[in-house]
Order: C-alpha cells, then structure tokens, then sequence
C-alpha cells in the first residue's frame, strides 16, 4: 500500500451474512498479518452494527494466532447491547474455522461532561523533521535488513523526533515520539478517521520496548509480536493531519514488552491513548 485509498479500500469489508464479514489481507514484507490491519478490520465490523452516531471509545484486543497473510479473514460480529447511550460489541476473526483475534469494544453518543487532560510533550513540529525512510538511508548498505524494515511502501507517513540508531551500541531511555499522518486526504467521517488510527496505533509500539536493549540485542535479532491492545478514544481528531504518539515503556519481563502511548493533534488536544503487551523473544 502506498496511499491512504488503498488502506480505506482494505478496511471496507465484504458483509457475508448479517454480523459477519470478510476482509482481504496488506501483503505486509514480514509475511505474516500486520496486527493493526486486524485491529482496524475488527473495529470496522463493529461499526458497521452500530448506529451512527455511536462512536468507539475504548477497544481491547487479543492476537490468539499468527494471521495467515494469503487466507482471507472472517470477522463475527456479536451484538452484545444496546443501551441508551452505548452499544457494546464482540468480535472474533477467524480463519480456517480458528480464532486468531477476539476484541470487545464499547461505543457512545457524544456527550458534554467534564473535560481535563494531560500536557502535549514540548517536541519539534513536524515540519522541521524529515521522515522515518529518509533517516533510515544510513542503513542501506550497513544494514540491508533494517533499511528494508524502514522503508517498505506505507499509506502513513512517520516523522521520529528522536534519531535512535540500532547500530551504535547504545542502549537508551524506553521513550520516543512519532509524528504520524495519511498519505493523502480523506473523508469527512469519524468513524473512518478512528479505523485508520487504530492501525496507525500498531507502528512504533512495542519496538518502544526494546530501546534499553540495543547494546546487547540488535531489533533484527528480535521476534516481536503482539499480545493485546487496548485504546481509548478521547476527542475527534482527523488523521490526515499530523498526530504526536508520545511512547513508553514501563517495563520488559519473562520475554514481555509493555508499552504505553499517548496521541496528541498539533493544537495540544489528547485524542487517543494506547496501551499494549508484546511477545520479545531472541531469535534462534
């Protein structure tokens, strides 16, 4: 995928029969189904059971089995309630007749009510930064594997403020920040704007884990994969514009990374929040 039409054709999912849909897979350069493509898909089913006006607020995801890049993905929807205010829904993808994905997800009407927030982290705008595949040209002839990790084609682009280089025989701080922003304009629904964030989320997250480790693992060296997701949705926001993820790592454990995330628009509004445990295991 190379722009953000291709990402929206991607979620736009083929409704098999009532509360179950089919979506195809981003042919991802790791080989196997990119966890946020299945986080969008899945919140993309829910809405499509929701009314309207009814937005998500909070998703929680769990990755069950690798995802299998050349097998389509069936996703069945349970209708769990329908209150006043919110609607609550399950979902399960499938594959081959085996859960590889189960996520709840809660969704709202717009509503006034209290409004506090935390501070937007004092970083460089990201018109003054350049991004992630134009840093990652050092790597091209040191490191082959890691300058094809950076620059695969992407319907986002992303703008790092740190310059972390996995080659240096550094370890450093479990934090970064991400400028992250559409390849290309898109449409006036928040529904969609959400999706789209919730693949965006996926990037950068749980690679945030490894940064103290640098000195003793290079990242190509690592098998990483995720184990549960989480998010909250806080304002509207639109993701054609660029959005600050403030990331960090709390602790890594017993071959687990957990990494928080913070999403911010330029005005210094919080819209989303994200939290994730991954699996980091040496490669052998």
């Amino acid at each position: 995928m190379t722009n953000i039409e291709e990402l929206i054709g991607l979620l736009s999912l083929e409704k098999i029969e009532e509360n179950i849909y089919r979506g195809q897979n981003y042919k991802a350069p790791w080989k196997r189904v990119f966890g946020g493509q299945v986080l969008a898909q899945a919140l993309h089913a829910c809405q499509r059971t929701v009314p309207k006006e009814r937005l998500v607020h909070s998703m929680h995801a769990y990755f069950i089995l690798a995802g299998d890049i050349g097998q389509p993905i069936i996703y069945d929807v349970d209708r769990i309630r329908d209150g006043g205010s919110f609607s609550t829904r399950r979902v399960v993808a499938i594959q081959k007749g085996t859960p590889i994905f189960s996520m709840g997800a809660s969704f709202q009407k717009v509503r006034d009510g209290l409004d506090h927030q935390i501070s937007m982290p004092n970083v460089p705008s990201p018109e003054t930064l350049v991004s992630d595949e134009k840093l990652a040209e050092v790597f091209k002839d040191a490191a082959p594997e890691i300058y094809r990790s950076l620059t695969f084609p992407r319907p986002l682009e992303f703008r790092p403020v740190e310059k972390l280089n996995p080659l240096s025989g550094k370890e450093y701080a479990p934090l970064r920040h991400v400028w992250l922003k559409a390849n290309g304009a898109m449409p006036d629904d928040l529904r969609l704007h959400q999706a789209v964030l919730a693949y965006a989320s996926d990037y950068n997250l749980l690679t945030t884990a490894t940064l103290p480790h640098w000195k003793e693992v290079l990242p190509n060296e690592l098998f990483l994969a995720s184990l549960d997701h989480a998010m909250w949705f806080h304002r509207s926001f639109r993701v054609d514009e660029w959005l600050l993820y403030a990331l960090d790592s709390p602790s890594s454990s017993n071959e687990r990374g957990f990494t928080r995330g913070n999403i911010f628009n330029q005005a210094g509004q919080l819209v989303a929040s994200v939290v994730q445990e991954g699996l980091i295991r040496k490669r052998e």
